[in-house]
C-alpha cells in the first residue's frame, strides 16, 4: 500500500480519512487549496512510534513543500455526518521544517488516543481504534481567514453566513475573538454585515508555533472582509455544493491577494477548538520501569520488552489535564519525567513523579477514570494504549495468564486493606 501521496491523489477515505481525500476532491475539481499530501494512518502510526523507515518515506515526500507546514489530523471516522470529531484531534500549525514533522505527527497520533476523543468515541458509538491519517501543507501567512456556512446553521436559510478575523483562522474556530460576521444570499447579495471585536490576531513565529497579536486598536472593528472578497467567497460555496454537496463548513483563508480552501466538511454540532503541540523533550526507556508496575511484576524479562516496545511517547504541557475523572479512557502512562498532581472529586490526593504510573485498568476494561490527573510541570510520559496492549494478550497466552495472576494479587492486597487510596484509574 502507497502510504504517503500528493493530497489530488488522495481518494480513499478508508486509507486518508475525510479531510485528506475531500481536499483531494478539492484539487481534482479546481477548487483553490494548498499544496501538499496526505499520509495513512498506518504511517502516522509508525512515525509515532519512531520507526525509521517511515520518517525517512514521510521526509522524501514532503521535503519540496514550502515551509513553514500545516499538519492536520485527517482521522478516518472524522468529520462525517453522524460524528465530528472537531475538537478531538489535534492541528499542529507552522512547523518550520521538515526534521519537526515526525513530532508533530506523533502528537496528532496520541490526540486520537486522548481521554477526551475516546470519551467522544464511547458516546457516539465509535469505541473502536482510531486510524489516524494526516494532511500536511504548506501553511498561509493570511491577511484574513475564518469560517463560512454554505446554509444558516441556526434558522437553516439558504444563505452565507461567514465570519472573518485577521491573521489565521484558528482565532475565530478557538473562539479567540468576536469575528466579523457576514450574511450573502446565493446570488451573492450581501444580506448583512456586523463588524466584531478583533482585539487578538494568531501569526506564525519564525521559530515555529504560533503567537497570539495584539491587533492596532484602529483594526480591531474594522471589518476584515470587502465586497469582492465577499463576491469570491459565494463562489466558493457554490463550487463546493457542486463538488460535496449542500449544508458544508468551510474554512478558508486570503493570503496575497487569493482565496484558498483550507477544509470543507458536512455541518455538524459540537466545539471546532483545536488543541495545541507539546514542546520536544528528551526520554528515556520504558523497559526499566515496566517491573515496578504491579499489574506487569509477573513478567520476564522478554515478555517485558515485547509490552515496552509498544509504547509512544506523549507530552503535557504545565497545568494541562492528563486524565479527567469520568471520562473514557483507553491509555496506560509511565512517567518520564515531570511531576503531575492527582485529585478525586475536586480534592488534591497526591502527587506522580518520574517512575509512577496510572491508568493501568484502562488496558482492560472500557470503564471511566476514577481520578483527575493533572501536569504540576512539564510532563513526559510513556504511553500505551488498549488497542496495542489487547491484541498482544490474546496471541500470548502466557503473558495473560501471569497478568491474571497479578491481578489476583492486586485484588487481595485491596481486600486485605480496605482503607488504601482508590486507584488513578
Amino acid at each position: 500500500m502507497i502510504e504517503v501521496v500528493p493530497l489530488a491523489e488522495a481518494s480513499d477515505t478508508s486509507v486518508f480519512g475525510s479531510k485528506a481525500v475531500g481536499l483531494g476532491d478539492a484539487i481534482r475539481d479546481g477548487l483553490p487549496v494548498p499544496p501538499g499530501f496526505a499520509l495513512s494512518g498506518p504511517v502516522v502510526e509508525a512515525v509515532a512510534s519512531e520507526d525509521a523507515e517511515a520518517i525517512t518515506q514521510v521526509a522524501d515526500a514532503i521535503r519540496d513543500l514550502r515551509v513553514p507546514l500545516a499538519v492536520r489530523s485527517s482521522a478516518v471516522d472524522e468529520d462525517g455526518q453522524d460524528a465530528s470529531f472537531a475538537g478531538q484531534h489535534l492541528t499542529v500549525l507552522n512547523v518550520p521544517s521538515v526534521g519537526e514533522v515526525p513530532s508533530a505527527l506523533r502528537d496528532i497520533w496520541w490526540s486520537a488516543n486522548s481521554d477526551s476523543a475516546i470519551t467522544y468515541r464511547q458516546r457516539v458509538g465509535l469505541f473502536t481504534r482510531p486510524s489516524i491519517g494526516v494532511v500536511i501543507q504548506s501553511l498561509l501567512d493570511p491577511e484574513s481567514a475564518g469560517v463560512m456556512f454554505t446554509e444558516n446553521p441556526v434558522t437553516g436559510a439558504d444563505e452565507r453566513v461567514i465570519e472573518s478575523s485577521w491573521g489565521l483562522g484558528e482565532a475565530v474556530v478557538a473562539g479567540l475573538v468576536i469575528p466579523d460576521t457576514y450574511r450573502v444570499d446565493r446570488s451573492g447579495t450581501v444580506l448583512e454585515r456586523t463588524p466584531g471585536l478583533k482585539r487578538t490576531a494568531i501569526r506564525s513565529l519564525p521559530t515555529g508555533g504560533t503567537v497570539e497579536e495584539d491587533v492596532p486598536a484602529d483594526r480591531t472593528e474594522q471589518l476584515s472582509l470587502d465586497d469582492e472578497q465577499l463576491a469570491a467567497l459565494n463562489q466558493l460555496a457554490l463550487r463546493c455544493e457542486e463538488v460535496y454537496g449542500r449544508a458544508r463548513d468551510i474554512e478558508w483563508a486570503f493570503a496575497d491577494g487569493t482565496l484558498y480552501l483550507l477544509q470543507c466538511r458536512a455541518v455538524t454540532t459540537g466545539s471546532s477548538h483545536e488543541p495545541t503541540a507539546s514542546p520536544d523533550l528528551p526520554a528515556g526507556d520504558p523497559v526499566d520501569a515496566l517491573p515496578e508496575v504491579p499489574l506487569f511484576a509477573g513478567l520476564d524479562p522478554h515478555e517485558i520488552e515485547q509490552i515496552a516496545s509498544l509504547f509512544k511517547l506523549r507530552r503535557f504541557a504545565e497545568g494541562e489535564t492528563v486524565i479527567r475523572e469520568g471520562s473514557g479512557g483507553a491509555a496506560f502512562f509511565l512517567i518520564d519525567s515531570g511531576e503531575a498532581t492527582v485529585s478525586i472529586r475536586g480534592v488534591e490526593r497526591g502527587t506522580l513523579k518520574s517512575g509512577d504510573y496510572f491508568g493501568e485498568i484502562a488496558l482492560i476494561d472500557e470503564g471511566q477514570r476514577m481520578a483527575t490527573i493533572t501536569a504540576s510541570t512539564e510532563l513526559v510520559c510513556h504511553g500505551l494504549t488498549y488497542w496495542e496492549f489487547r491484541p498482544l494478550v490474546q496471541g500470548n497466552g502466557a503473558i495473560g495468564w501471569k497478568l491474571l495472576q497479578s491481578m489476583a494479587q492486586m485484588l487481595r492486597a485491596a481486600q486485605e486493606q480496605p482503607s488504601a487510596a482508590p486507584a488513578t484509574e
